[in-house]
């Protein structure tokens, strides 16, 4: 069992690397390669810190959603992180350049987000059914993550990305929203560009087999968590397809099937 004062050694260790934007080493050093209640600890003292400094939570994100993305990070299971609204860039979603000035070592993905329209905090587990989670959306947004990793070069385990929020940075949520009688999620396809030459593709289907499976599997563990997830919140539900690197300067561009493209540029 990993030790509080190595939870809290690692926390400090990713808050300072947040902080002066120099990657550091990795944290399964000091909470191990497979304790993941320590590793989910360690991301809790880094959200309840940004919490205190004046953060609020808007909502939560899905990690290593798609095959792609796992074999990018050498890991095999989805993991979640939270969403702060001083992580919301969405202006960047209406013509308003982005800055790229807290981030370490960015990449870039395209995904289908949820806004939820009630709780999904039933008494018992077993009615978190797809069935549930899809009648407690609101609607489907188009999203682009900006995925980050204070862990230097990218060289992280499973207990790493845990820790690191998910290996998180910011996020653009589109404003075309649709109703799931609109729009089947499983059902898009994705096309990402940079500067107008494509560098990912995928489709709904690479999302745990369905991104709304992907909103049933965060919402059991929410659940198991004791921090169900809540009404008005956004849900980014994992990656479509591969991640890319990307620059200031760069515009990138989300194509998603049943949506309008999201376009957005960034700055340093």
């Amino acid at each position: 069992m990993t030790s509080q004062d190595a939870i809290s050694a690692a926390v400090e260790r990713l808050a300072d690397a947040q902080r002066t934007r120099v990657p550091c080493a990795p944290v399964r050093d000091l909470i191990g390669a497979d304790d993941l209640p320590a590793a989910y600890a360690v991301q809790q003292g880094l959200v309840q810190a940004r919490i205190a400094a004046g953060a609020a939570v808007v909502g939560r994100k899905i990690g290593a959603t798609s095959k792609a993305v796992q074999d990018q990070l050498g890991v095999d299971q989805p993991d979640f992180g939270y969403l702060l609204d001083d992580m919301d860039v969405s202006h960047g979603a209406r013509g308003e350049p982005v800055s790229m000035r807290t981030l370490v070592q960015p990449r870039v993905e395209a995904e289908v987000a949820f806004r939820l329209a009630t709780d999904i905090a039933p008494d018992d587990e077993a009615d978190i059914t797809i069935e549930a989670v899809r009648a407690a959306v609101d609607v489907a947004l188009p999203a682009l993550e900006i995925v980050d990793s204070r862990i230097a070069d990218w060289k992280i385990g499973f207990t790493d990305t845990v820790a690191d929020n998910a290996s998180s940075g910011l996020f653009v949520v589109g404003e075309d929203g649709k109703a799931l009688a609109e729009l089947e999620p499983r059902d898009v396809e994705m096309s990402l560009t940079v500067n107008g030459e494509e560098r990912s593709a995928g489709n709904g289907a690479a999302c745990l087999g369905d991104p709304l499976e992907a909103l049933r599997w965060l919402a059991v563990q929410a659940h198991r968590f004791g921090d169900p997830l809540r009404a008005g919140q956004v849900v980014l539900s994992g990656a479509l397809g591969p991640f890319v690197p990307f620059a200031p300067g760069d515009r990138v561009v989300a194509s998603i099937s049943g949506f309008a493209p999201l376009t957005v540029d960034f700055e340093e």
